[in-house]
């Protein structure tokens, strides 16, 4: 059975945009959070790719890696994920083969199945391209020979990217990613940090479906988990005020910048909206030191999971800092 200190943590930031905020400042305080959580021994920091969403300021993922990445040295940097729909597979093994030329050893390649976006907005992604989910598979295969050797009758090749052998995960928050992630042998990361509803099933079946490959020789599990930790229960309540807005916003089709914590969510939410906030969140770790570690550990046992990647969504920066200061001492013992 594993204990905490044994599971690899990460962080996954939205680079979220504030109220009154601007996109130019959440890039630089992502740069500072990545540099923030190298120090404090995170494995990973990864970005997400989002389309046409006032809140999230990370929708060029590949331009920011680059950002990402040459301001730190030691912490491995990548998407979480890239939506491979909204692009042709020989473009992305190009931008990735180029990271991983110029940051060696550090780059991982998050897929997702998704667009990221509503369809109007994939429409405008896409324009003239036939992608579309259904080709995710293909299309994973595909980009995965661009980054592979190169073989004496490829006649298309990704320059740079041939040869890199960039890691490829696959996301996802159903069933679908989980199987072919299994059969394909690759890592697999699962969006419990807003599907928790199919986190175990997910689990399962990919374990159920796993075959060694080349990159793997035994599965590989990722978990995603919403982090709020603060000095004391109450002030993390307080904190995570703040995120269940962006929440409600989100289910309402609103906006997504971020709104200052209140002392109250009541009169801003009904019943129902409140129930399902808190269902997205089912996995949030939420509290102290002392209630997170619990709450993981029981994460833990139940999933055996090799690897938990935390997001982290509060108002001010100093708070996130401070919240993923307070994990790293949790997961370290």
């Amino acid at each position: 059975m594993k204990r905490l200190s044994d599971i690899k943590f990460s962080a996954l930031d939205l680079v979220p945009v504030r109220e009154n905020g601007s996109a130019a400042q959440s890039l630089r305080n992502s740069l500072d959070l990545a540099q923030r959580v190298e120090q404090f021994g995170y494995n990973r920091f990864w970005v997400a790719e989002h389309h046409n969403m006032d809140g999230i300021a990370s929708s060029a993922t590949s331009v920011l890696l680059g950002y990402l990445a040459g301001g730190t040295s030691t912490i491995r940097v990548g998407s979480g994920g890239v939506m491979l729909p909204n692009h042709a597979p020989l473009v992305i093994a190009e931008q990735f083969g180029t990271l991983e030329s110029l940051y060696p050893g550090r780059i991982d390649l998050g897929l997702g199945r998704a667009p990221g976006s509503d369809q109007m907005t994939a429409r405008a992604l896409r324009r003239e391209r036939s992608g579309s989910a259904d080709d995710f598979p293909e299309d994973v295969a595909e980009l995965v020979r661009y980054l592979g050797p190169r073989t004496p009758d490829q006649r298309i090749i990704a320059m740079p990217g041939t040869g890199t052998q960039v890691p490829v995960w696959l996301l996802g928050s159903s069933l679908f990613s989980a199987q072919l992630a299994g059969e394909r042998g690759l890592p697999y990361a699962f969006a419990s940090h807003f599907a928790p509803r199919f986190m175990h099933e997910a689990i399962r079946v990919y374990r159920n479906h796993f075959k060694p490959s080349a990159v793997l020789d035994k599965p590989y599990v990722m978990l995603g988990v919403p982090l709020v930790a603060a000095d004391t229960d109450e002030q993390a309540e307080y904190l995570a005020t703040s995120v269940y807005q962006r929440i409600l916003a989100l289910m309402r089709g609103q906006s997504l910048v971020q709104r200052p914590p209140v002392k109250t969510m009541n009169g801003l939410w009904l019943p129902h909206e409140k129930e399902a906030v808190h269902d997205f969140l089912g996995l949030a770790m939420v509290g102290s030191p002392q209630k997170i570690r619990a709450k993981l550990e029981v994460l833990i046992e139940q999933t055996q999971a090799d690897e938990l990647i935390f997001t982290c969504d509060l108002y001010e920066h100093a708070d996130r800092v401070h919240s993923y200061e307070l994990l790293a001492q949790v997961m370290k013992g």
